[in-house]
């Protein structure tokens, strides 16, 4: 894979010039400042920044004022590649808070679109309905020990699910009638990569190939609907696997949030 040719096309086609991911939200470009204002209940964020040292703080200055005057709490997308060098220094200066930093990862969605391999008991439920989004939203909250995340996770997918049901793809692994992992695909139209989300597995049942089969139930759907490139935001416990698996690492992205 050309990393840098690879990294270009993303922020290209999912940072620059990316359409909304809902149909209430609304993506503005303006300056050197890509955002998006999912509204009341979708995800706000500024996806994308081509900044100079000697605007930035204007820049920065200017979107807390304008998620601030409509009492949205938003995420910057900051990636390692960002400039100027010192932004994530520049957004901790303003107030807004950063959490872990994750490993943006790509791979070849053929690559990965291999027969899943499921222990014993284990099935998948692969409908993507009421009922998936909330057993996902149970199953992360036990993968992850974050309850409420998870739960305003599950509400902005109900949202999505309702508005654009044709981007989302949900995908629990069960024992029995049990959640046991949980993830979901989203695909946006125009573009090569398909996001992978979630994927975390209860502690009991970890270290046994779900994560892997999870990747490759998701990676057939991608290669079937047109998507050339499988893209994860991978946390440090899913980082490993991923390298397994022959995921190339581009970035590293820290969402830093803000809450008015």
């Amino acid at each position: 894979m050309d990393k840098q040719r690879v990294l270009e096309q993303y922020d290209r086609e999912l940072r620059r010039e990316v359409a909304p991911d809902g149909v209430g939200a609304v993506v503005d470009r303006a300056g050197g400042v890509v955002r998006q204002d999912g509204g009341e209940l979708g995800w706000s964020a500024v996806l994308w920044s081509g900044l100079d040292e000697a605007g930035a703080d204007a820049a920065i200055a200017e979107q807390l004022r304008y998620f601030g005057e409509r009492g949205r709490a938003f995420e910057w997308k900051h990636y390692s590649h960002d400039r100027p060098a010192d932004l994530a220094d520049r957004l901790r200066a303003a107030g807004l808070v950063a959490e872990e930093p994750e490993t943006l990862m790509v791979a070849e969605s053929a690559a990965q679109a291999v027969p899943v391999v499921l222990p014993e008991g284990v099935w998948l439920r692969t409908e993507t309905d009421e009922a998936g989004i909330r057993l996902l939203g149970e199953a992360q909250a036990r993968a992850f020990g974050e309850p409420d995340r998870a739960a305003g996770m599950a509400d902005q997918l109900l949202a999505r699910l309702a508005e654009a049901p044709q981007t989302l793809s949900v995908v629990v692994a069960m024992a029995g009638d049990e959640p046991i992992s949980g993830a979901r695909m989203e695909t946006l139209p125009g573009v090569s990569f398909a996001g992978l989300w979630g994927g975390g597995t209860v502690p009991a049942w970890r270290g046994r190939g779900i994560y892997r089969a999870l990747v490759a139930h998701r990676a057939t759907q991608a290669v079937a609907r047109g998507y050339r490139y499988l893209q994860v935001d991978a946390r440090e416990t899913s980082r490993p696997i991923l390298e397994r698996l022959g995921f190339t690492a581009l970035s590293v992205t820290t969402p830093f949030q803000y809450e008015p």
